[in-house]
């Protein structure tokens, strides 16, 4: 690791260290989370930027009392490395690891667990006014990225606190980059004020010269220095820090640790909310980050050859644990939910010009960003505002365009009401594209699209859908582009198959479900990524004498009508299976459209979903393989059901059906 951080496990080690030492601590660090995520995969460029930052930090204050609030997260690396997880850091993201984001119930020094972007101060504001209120003495720091700062919760923060008398530093980590490159005229008024150096040096050069002059200097001092905060406001107009009641300290180089904590140290002694300003450069040390930070902001496993040796845990003398990480074949024919996405959508823009993109901070992580390329004057980068760019979206449904919002399941959460006001309530043609809905692994349950179904499934006039494989995403964007109303399209993170050609299907029809496979014993009615591993278990069953049918639900609202009552009069077991809550999601529908039916029999439904917990972060493969959403557990899941269903004898095929019973 290093001669100094071998010997840091905890802060109070790192306060061994002289001033001096700090500098060659940092590259320490950075070597060593670079060497780890390369293995272990995870977010890399923005705590490559905050290195220098969190050991100022930890050196100056003592979090085990004092209070330190990292919006996101992701930029939290070198604080888990000196606050004891340096050794668990090889367990990044893993199942039964550490997560990559600040996690409560992790550590005491983590606050806060966060993954979304600009509560940060918010946060640390009501901990502060706490502790106001209740005579705690301790310190409570919020760190922002610039592109976060751009939320209005963040700004809502900023104004509310200059009204409490709340003692709070708001460190604004500003490397100009969120995942992309940070847009809106927030950016373009730090970029003004990294380049504002004529005020702070004259500001300073006069305040030493006229502190020299004996009696008078004092009062002439404090009226240059108004005059000079008057300049100021001319030169950057409204002093906007200033405005909303903070005092503005900055900007300061991030990555000069001398200036740093100088700067900290001034920091500490001034009264009220606080910004510090600090200029850092993403993916600092990362190879190629210069050019490209957004290159640098997540990486993934880079498994050598076969195998990879891995340490895990503590080491001790002598010994040096290991995990053997197998490589994994790729099939040529498997590609990203998201690739095939961002393929779709810029075919549809070939054929329609009133096609637009939109997307929440995210162009390259949604795939909107190769529809920018191809068509840079019809998609917009709304920054980290999502309510702002859902209701934009609305605008422009109302004008005539049809507009694609491309952004994250469980970030669309963050522009709930305006899904509901601005889209629904208005019946306006928007298409909601959910990537990463279900269970995206390791990023854990900050990140989990495990709600979306439930949370737009309830508004009235919304189609929701999902496709089984690459080919029926683009014909289902095709389809919602066509629709007079708002449509959402859920799928997942990973790799998907191709499928066979959209002219071998039958063509979508609203509603309306697909029978893949034909069986007597039991129905197995899957949505979404799903269905393929329904397919797989129906031939693992197969394989053991019992016969399923495989729906491939296409459809979560409407429902299938027609095709439920089919089911209920040839089944006494239908399966459903869903990459989702089961509060509130498909296999709820399923029952509620049942219930809807006419009078009649009803069969058993056992729901696959997700239980109503907090997914912890794990592998997407793992994570399903213990919830039985994979092919062995939902063939089992199928057997067990079977076996209760004719009171546990031995499962005789066709017993389950009508036709066999």
């Amino acid at each position: 690791m290093g001669r100094h951080l071998d010997r840091i496990a905890w802060p109070e080690d790192l306060k061994k260290l002289s001033r001096e030492d700090l500098p060659e601590l940092a590259e320490e660090l950075r070597a060593y989370i670079l060497e780890v995520v390369a293995r272990t995969g995870g977010h890399l460029g923005s705590g490559m930027g905050a290195v220098e930052l969190t050991i100022a930090l930890h050196y100056l204050y003592d979090f085990r009392e004092d209070r330190l609030i990292f919006d996101v997260g992701h930029q939290a690396y070198p604080h888990k490395i000196l606050t004891g997880r340096k050794d668990a850091l090889w367990t990044l993201r893993q199942k039964g690891g550490i997560s990559g984001f600040t996690n409560r119930f992790e550590s005491p020094y983590d606050v806060y667990t966060m993954g979304h972007a600009g509560t940060a101060i918010s946060t640390a504001l009501g901990v502060a006014t706490a502790d106001m209120r209740r005579g705690r003495q301790r310190r409570v720091v919020a760190v922002v990225g610039d592109a976060a700062f751009g939320c209005g919760v963040a700004f809502e923060a900023m104004n509310h606190g200059g009204n409490l008398g709340t003692n709070l530093l708001v460190i604004l980590n500003d490397n100009h980059w969120s995942i992309s490159k940070t847009v809106g005229a927030l950016s373009s008024y730090l970029s003004k004020l990294r380049t504002g150096t004529f005020y702070r040096k004259a500001k300073k050069t006069v305040h030493q010269l006229l502190q020299s002059v004996p009696v008078l200097g004092e009062k002439v001092d404090r009226s240059l220095v108004e005059g000079l905060e008057i300049l100021q406001n001319l030169v950057f107009p409204g002093h906007i820090f200033e405005a909303l009641g903070s005092h503005y300290v900055g900007p300061v180089d991030g990555h000069d640790l001398p200036a740093l904590l100088e700067t900290l140290e001034h920091c500490r002694s001034l009264d009220g909310v606080v910004l510090l300003h600090v200029k850092t450069q993403k993916g600092k040390g990362v190879p190629g980050s210069q050019e490209r930070p957004d290159r640098a902001h997540a990486a993934k496993p880079n498994p050598k050859r076969e195998a990879e040796t891995v340490p895990q845990g503590p080491k001790t003398a002598g010994t040096e644990p290991q995990v053997l990480i197998p490589s994994r074949p790729r099939s040529s024919l498997r590609r990203a939910w998201t690739d095939w996405f961002a393929d779709a959508l810029v075919e549809a823009g070939r054929r329609d010009d009133r096609v637009v993109a939109l997307t929440a901070a995210m162009p390259a992580g949604t795939g909107v960003g190769r529809f920018m390329e191809t068509f840079p004057d019809r998609a917009y980068d709304g920054g980290i505002a999502e309510q702002h760019t859902v209701a934009f979206a609305s605008g422009l449904a109302t004008a005539g365009l049809r507009p694609v919002v491309a952004i994250y399941s469980t970030f669309l959460q963050r522009g709930y009401d305006q899904v509901f006001q601005e889209i629904l309530l208005q019946k306006v043609p928007v298409v909601l594209a959910m990537d990463r809905a279900g269970v995206v692994g390791e990023d854990g349950p900050t990140h989990h699209g495990l709600y979306d179904i439930a949370y737009l499934g309830t508004i009235p006039g919304i189609v929701l859908m999902s496709p089984r494989d690459g080919v029926e995403l683009g014909m289902m964007l095709d389809f919602a582009l066509g629709l007079e109303g708002p449509s959402g399209i859920r799928y997942a993170r990973g790799g998907v198959v191709a499928g066979e050609p959209a002219s071998a299907r039958p063509p979508l029809s609203l509603g309306r479900a697909e029978t893949l496979r034909e069986g007597a014993d039991l129905a197995i009615v899957a949505y979404g990524s799903e269905v393929l591993p329904s397919l797989e278990a129906a031939e693992r069953l197969e394989r053991r004498g019992i016969h399923a049918t495989v729906v491939n639900a296409r459809f979560a609202k409407p429902f299938d009508r027609d095709l439920l009552l089919d089911l209920r009069s040839r089944f006494d077991l239908l399966l459903s299976v869903e990459d989702h809550s089961l509060r509130g999601g498909f296999g709820a529908k399923l029952l509620e459209s049942l219930h809807e039916l006419p009078p009649g029999r009803l069969p058993r439904v056992k729901r696959l979903g997700v239980p109503d917990v907090f997914v912890e972060h794990a592998g997407r493969d793992e994570i399903l393989a213990d919830l039985s959403l994979d092919a062995e557990g939902i063939a089992l899941t199928a057997i067990e059901e079977l076996e209760l269903l004719h009171e546990r004898r031995p499962f005789v095929s066709g017993a389950g059906s009508k036709k066999g019973g």
